[in-house]
């Protein structure tokens, strides 16, 4: 079986619809106008399934994408209830070989415990009840393995980060070692690139791989980079791109580095540093969608 990279031809993109009781409750007006506009975009190119919290959610929602023009036959909103919206980390990974798929449902605990996740580590399982990946069959599996942690370049290597999936708070007593099985075994990987410098003020994942570097070719990574001596984040982003600089590819040979700018600091009303960046994109059929913050650097992004 093999993980495939996220540039590989996609059956459908999944969201996990804000609502009020969530994280998001106190903007949810300007978070949902947020989402109404990644779903315009996404069913722009390809399928969607959305999950909702409950009947009223759904039917909103469902009206919401009806006036965006968004094309009804490209939809499935469920009823799945959440804690939160990352679904890139509480959903399911699909791997896939000649000619058959099948999806792997990994456990979820909040990233390491920090927030409450029964209802995110329980959606996967739900929608496929409810019949959204057709035949496809699921997969349980105990280690806690977030969709953000890893990254894939489709030719047998994995990119992850040293700092996060080894925890005691994830997956207590599992090595490095044990993991780098573990991907071959799961996702056909037998090269394992353990980033071991990186991180963004504010992060609350432990340090994902999808907030630093990203494989958008088997023989390329985009990093999020820092070129202000003055900016906290600059030693360790610099110590990250040295470090990319050293990685090798299952040929031996070096990868292509495309550097991202670092936006200009933003803050919450506690006066705390926000994780701003733009390694964390999604890519889709025949387009990226990528975080902006009017910011000077969104265009160079």
């Amino acid at each position: 079986m093999q993980l495939p990279p996220e540039w590989w031809p996609q059956s459908a993109v999944m969201l996990t619809w804000p609502h009020a009781q969530g994280d998001w409750g106190d903007a949810l007006p300007r978070v949902e106008q947020v989402f109404i506009d990644i779903a315009c975009a996404v069913a722009a190119q390809q399928p969607l399934v959305i999950s909702t919290n409950d009947h009223a959610i759904q039917t909103r929602v469902r009206t919401q994408l009806t006036d965006a023009r968004v094309d009804p036959n490209r939809l499935q909103i469920q009823i799945a209830p959440s804690n939160d919206i990352w679904v890139r980390d509480h959903g399911p990974l699909a791997v896939v070989n000649e000619e058959t798929a099948c999806l792997l449902d990994f456990q979820f605990n909040g990233w390491g415990g920090k927030y409450p996740a029964t209802y995110d580590n329980a959606i996967t399982r739900l929608l496929h009840k409810q019949g959204c990946f057709g035949e496809t069959d699921l997969h349980s599996v105990r280690t806690v393995i977030e969709g953000g942690a890893i990254e894939v370049n489709g030719a047998g290597c994995l990119m992850t980060t040293a700092q996060c999936l080894t925890l005691d708070t994830r997956n207590p007593g599992l090595s490095e070692a044990q993991l780098e099985a573990h991907f071959a075994q799961w996702f056909g990987c037998h090269k394992v690139h353990w980033l071991r410098s990186g991180h963004l003020v504010g992060d609350d994942t432990d340090g994902h791989i999808d907030t630093l570097a990203r494989f958008v070719a088997k023989d390329c990574i985009v990093y999020q980079s820092c070129d202000d001596p003055s900016d906290e984040h600059y030693p360790v982003l610099q110590a990250m791109a040295e470090e990319l600089r050293s990685f090798r590819d299952a040929d031996g040979l070096p990868y292509r580095l495309e550097a991202l700018p670092l936006p200009a600091a933003l803050y919450n009303t506690q006066g705390d540093r926000l994780p701003a960046g733009y390694a964390n994109f999604l890519i889709i059929n025949g387009a990226v969608l990528m975080p902006s913050y009017a910011d000077a650097a969104d265009c160079q992004a």
